[in-house]
């Protein structure tokens, strides 16, 4: 289906494609392990924390990653604790791999408080490129597709970009809080 210039194309190899920036989500495809492992080396060496945390999974045998993180947005297979979530990487016209976006389908406590729906992050060679901005635009019309209405969203209260990025997208700051002594902001999007 089309909405907003953007082509939305449903089922196991679900493509986002915003064509008017040359940017594209997909779900994971074992097509892209050079590119994935060359993205997490360059966080790697960035001494950077891996965001979202599906891109800390075990990368040794490829294959079988892209299995577990396209069951995972079914529910198959998620380790205690977590819940149903959907990852996309975002690709250029190049095909390189220029960040990923981790679409969690429901809340539970923990993320109620500090990770939210949404987490998100563009690999340092390519940020402050607007890439963010588009990767969370393009995912909230996914998460409308899931039943979703409205989404939380949170970042440390020092990460100023991501903030922009939440706030550009309709994000309400709703709130402060601390988690592991360092301050975090809680933002709710609602979902046009």
């Amino acid at each position: 289906f089309n909405y907003g210039g953007q082509k939305y194309c449903k089922g196991e190899t679900m493509t986002i494609i915003n064509t008017i920036n040359n940017v594209k989500l997909i779900k994971p495809n074992v097509g892209f392990k050079v590119e994935y492992l060359n993205m997490i080396a360059e966080w790697k060496e960035y001494g950077e924390e891996l965001i979202p945390g599906s891109l800390n999974l075990d990368t040794v045998d490829f294959d079988l990653l892209v299995k577990k993180l396209n069951e995972h947005s079914e529910g198959i297979g998620l380790p205690d604790g977590f819940v149903p979530y959907t990852i996309f990487w975002l690709i250029n016209n190049k095909n390189n791999i220029l960040g990923a976006i981790e679409i969690r389908h429901k809340l539970n406590d923990y993320l109620a408080f500090r990770g939210g729906h949404i987490g998100y992050g563009i690999r340092p060679s390519e940020r402050n490129k607007g890439y963010a901005s588009y990767m969370l635009s393009m995912t909230l019309q996914y998460c409308k597709s899931i039943g979703l209405t409205k989404v939380l969203i949170t970042c440390l209260k020092n990460n100023i970009g991501s903030a922009k990025t939440i706030i550009k997208n309709g994000g309400i700051l709703d709130s402060e809080d601390i988690d592991s002594g360092e301050v975090f902001q809680r933002y709710w999007i609602d979902i046009k």
